[in-house]
């Protein structure tokens, strides 16, 4: 078979070096003795029936409890029936509190066609007796029974036999060429039919095992990353049955317009088809973006089978998860593809939530944004109450390939963790905890190895737990992280983000680019357009800037409908030169309405059918001109002016020349006087437009927000960059300060203010490099009322909260408690109601009275 070219979220998860698991002071007895992290938080208002699982206002509810649900990927499949106790074990030793799982279709269907779930044919096909020892070992338990489960399975874990069987649902692409991968057309009648004979069988041993009923299941997965093999093949699944269905979808959405928009309209069935599967230059462009919108629709239809099918199975009190993908590389600039594809899969839809699926290493500057942003584009899809996950959070040192190429710094896990959590994350997946082995076939297809797996024999080398079971140098860094975080469930789990009055404007069908039309001059102008600006801004500039530059910010669905300015008082927007009509009109209304815009990339002047569309440079007053680049010894400048200044020349590698009506030019290119960046009235509000692909200087980019009247609220005295500040919430109970330094490796002292006024009493705050830590503000917790603290809370429980200390170069650590409150070997003192303790230790507990 043809495997998945990249861009793919791993390759293949390959070899880990040797490690030990006895580390910072526990022995490896001690370790595999010690208890699961805390699961639940006290109770909140929700369902509190004893087994409920349900989310509401961003909390995953286990009981009508919050909960921070810490889980690792154990393939049972892939471990003799013998070997799942030691591997329960080192989990539990990590702080696991869940184990998740891929229940393969292809592993379970025997040679005949018929399905074994008990074990009748080999113990490890006994998926209930895995549950059960998962509950026994008190854990929660993640199921994944796809139909597809990808996990390097051959056929992406669906059986072999389906496809033979079935051929009409097999994919053809673009000029009728064969489907370079094995995806098949979902909505198949065929493959429906085969997906519940799988669902038939393996639903009721979940059901079963429901938290509801008792047992440790609390999620279920619907399949695994749809959409995924056609886009990254670029190969849609342009099947006689999809491609009918199009056609029908093409007829109601655009009605008599349809043949302005399609000279292929007049002929018949057969005719259209052919013109669908080999577009032409006039309506390439057009095709591109309307099946990326017919797909969005049809791959919903396809989760609605798929959940209807688990649920007349048993599967019921529990939510259903979608996992979406899109990493490559160690970056994620292609990610919002995935929620674009899947957003009507499970934005608002009641009893789903999403789950990212990322692989990005490190967490550095170069890519921090990247999972800023994965965040913040999930949750802009997200309703009130669906809460952020990570279905696959890339655990493990990465050197997937067993080529001893690669290798992620500890920081990586602990850095990516904390991320996650402070944007509101309750569910987290370490994606792959344990590593194992490929068994053989039942049946020998001759095809080079005969094994279950295209890895060979051993599978999951970069995990922490390597296949033979023993922990690898990645373990430590994820035990530790897995313990800080749950260490302080009960305070993480009720908690939610809280932000600045600025929002990133997310614009879903800037990512339709999926199944792009090959060789058409129309269809690269727009994926080169989209792909240069989309999202975080040319460069990465913009949504880099705005984290770096202090600036907590969610991000907002354009396409939801129209923006309120009072509770989307700035946005700030990257776009190309390809924007919709409508939207043009929607930031038209936004900005005259009082609302303050920050456009970021080419003016827009085009609709995302490639033709021209200038509603909203017109009411700028703005008429775009010649895009000068530096191509050919050209050194490209532009000057600043204005609120702007002063700043130096700055060289650039394209820039966009505009013509103003109205308004101050700010930026000009430096040749020919003329303006790329404007501060524009419109009504009552108010645009500032970049046309130039200016770099990330945080001094430029503060003061265009300046110039809308926006700031952060939370400041830092930190002069290198890599320090930015993210809070959360409780209510009353108080809120949490998460403070990251992914400087690499260069050690951060500096003070925060607040709306100009000091925090921590003005204290110094120290962050190593590639260090993160949780600080309380105005925290009720464990009984003690915590004012600040200037080492991390790792714990809080009877009367007593403990502490880290973040090393600071003097040694001493500050906290602060109202009324009474004791640390042995601290200096105290009183003020004003306060006890203030100074410590100079690594670790201490501070006491009530």
């Amino acid at each position: 078979m043809t495997h998945v070219p990249a861009p793919r979220r791993r390759t293949v998860l390959g070899g880990a070096a040797l490690g030990t698991l006895a580390t910072a002071g526990l022995s490896v007895q001690e370790a595999l003795a010690a208890p699961a992290a805390p699961v639940a938080a006290p109770a909140a208002p929700g369902d509190t029936a004893p087994g409920a699982v349900t989310y509401r206002n961003k909390q995953i509810l286990v009981g009508g409890k919050p909960a921070l649900v810490l889980a690792g990927e154990i393939h049972y499949f892939r471990l003799k029936k013998a070997d799942w106790q030691s591997r329960l074990d080192k989990a539990r030793a990590a702080g696991l509190n869940t184990i998740a799982t891929y229940i393969p279709w292809m592993w379970h269907e025997l040679p005949d066609g018929t399905i074994d779930v008990t074990g009748r044919t080999r113990p490890e096909r006994d998926l209930g007796a895995f549950i059960d020892l998962c509950h026994r070992n008190g854990f929660f338990f993640i199921a994944r029974p796809g139909p597809f489960t990808m996990a390097e399975l051959k056929g992406e874990g669906v059986p072999e036999r389906v496809r033979k069987d079935h051929p009409e649902i097999v994919s053809t692409g673009w000029n009728d060429a064969p489907a370079t991968t094995p995806t098949v057309d979902y909505l198949a009648p065929a493959f429906l039919k085969e997906m519940r004979h799988w669902y038939a069988a393996v639903m009721p041993v979940l059901a079963k095992r429901l938290h509801g009923d008792g047992g440790p299941v609390i999620s279920l997965q619907l399949d695994n990353e749809i959409g995924m093999l056609a886009w990254v093949s670029n190969s849609p699944d342009l099947t006689d049955h999809l491609t009918a269905d199009f056609d029908g979808w093409l007829r109601k959405e655009y009605g008599d317009g349809l043949a302005k928009r399609y000279p292929f309209t007049g002929e018949d069935l057969a005719g259209r088809r052919k013109a669908i599967r080999n577009p032409r230059e006039a309506y390439g462009a057009a095709l591109m973006h309307d099946l990326g919108r017919f797909m969005r629709g049809r791959f919903a239809r396809y989760v609605t089978e798929l959940r209807s099918a688990a649920e007349e199975y048993g599967i019921t009190g529990i939510p259903f998860v979608i996992n979406i993908h899109g990493t490559s590389d160690s970056r994620a600039e292609p990610f919002p593809i995935g929620i674009s594809q899947l957003m009507e899969t499970y934005g608002g839809i009641e009893g789903t939530i999403s789950g990212a699926d990322f692989y990005l290493g490190d967490l550095t500057l170069r890519n921090v944004t990247d999972l800023y942003l994965i965040n913040a584009f999930m949750d802009a899809i997200n309703d009130d109450d669906q809460p952020v996950t990570a279905l696959e959070f890339d655990a493990g040192h990465a050197d997937y390939g067993q080529n001893l190429d690669s290798q992620t710094s500890p920081s990586g896990v602990d850095l990516k963790t904390r991320l996650c959590i402070a944007q509101g994350a309750k569910m987290l997946n370490y994606y792959l905890f344990a590593g194992g082995f490929n068994p053989k076939l039942d049946k020998p297809t001759g095809d080079g190895n005969d094994r279950i797996g295209i890895t060979g024999e051993r599978h999951g080398f970069a995990a922490p737990v390597d296949p033979e079971g023993r922990p690898g140098v990645s373990y430590e860094p994820t035990r530790r992280t897995v313990r800080a975080m749950g260490g302080l469930a009960d305070v993480l789990a009720p908690m939610r983000t809280t932000y600045d009055d600025v929002a990133l404007g997310f614009v879903p069908d800037h990512y339709l680019t999926e199944y792009h039309p090959p060789e058409l001059a129309s269809v690269q102008r727009v994926l080169d357009e989209a792909v240069n600006t989309r999202g975080a801004g040319p460069r990465g500039s913009l949504a880099r800037a705005m984290l770096l530059g202090g600036f907590r910010y969610r991000s907002v669905n354009l396409q939801a409908g129209d923006l309120d300015p009072k509770a989307v008082p700035v946005l700030a927007l990257a776009t190309g030169e390809h924007l919709g009509a409508e939207l043009q009109r929607r930031l038209v209304r936004y900005t005259e309405a009082g609302g303050r815009l920050l456009l970021s990339g080419r003016l827009p002047v085009k609709d995302v059918a490639d033709k021209k569309c200038t509603v909203l440079a017109d009411a700028l007053g703005l008429k775009a001109g010649t895009t000068l680049t530096d191509a050919n010894r050209f050194w490209l400048s532009v000057t600043a002016h204005g609120w702007a200044a002063p700043l130096p020349e700055v060289r650039l590698s394209r820039t966009q020349l505009c013509e103003p009506s109205r308004g101050t030019t700010v930026l000009r290119e430096l040749s020919t006087g003329k303006g790329c960046g404007f501060d524009v009235p419109l009504g009552k509000g108010r645009a500032v437009v970049i046309t130039a692909d200016y770099q990330c200087d945080l001094t430029f980019w503060d003061r265009a927000f300046r110039a809308l009247d926006a700031a952060p609220a939370l400041r830092h005295s930190a002069t290198d960059p890599g320090v930015f500040l993210l809070t959360t919430a409780d209510g009353e109970r108080g809120r949490l300060l998460h403070a990251f330094n992914v400087s690499s490796g260069y050690d951060q002292d500096f003070t925060v203010t607040e709306n100009g006024k000091p925090l921590f009493g003005g204290e110094k705050l120290h962050l190593p490099g590639r260090t993160a830590a949780i600080l309380p503000l105005g925290l009720t917790a464990g009984g003690l009322r915590i004012a600040y603290a200037t080492a991390e809370l790792t714990g809080a429980a009877d009367g007593r909260a403990t502490f880290r200390a973040l090393g600071a170069p003097d040694g001493e650590s500050v906290v602060v408690v109202e009324g009474a409150a004791r640390c042995d070997g601290a200096r105290v003192s009183t003020e004003g109601g306060r006890t203030v303790l100074r410590v100079r230790r690594a670790e201490f507990t501070v006491r009530r009275g």
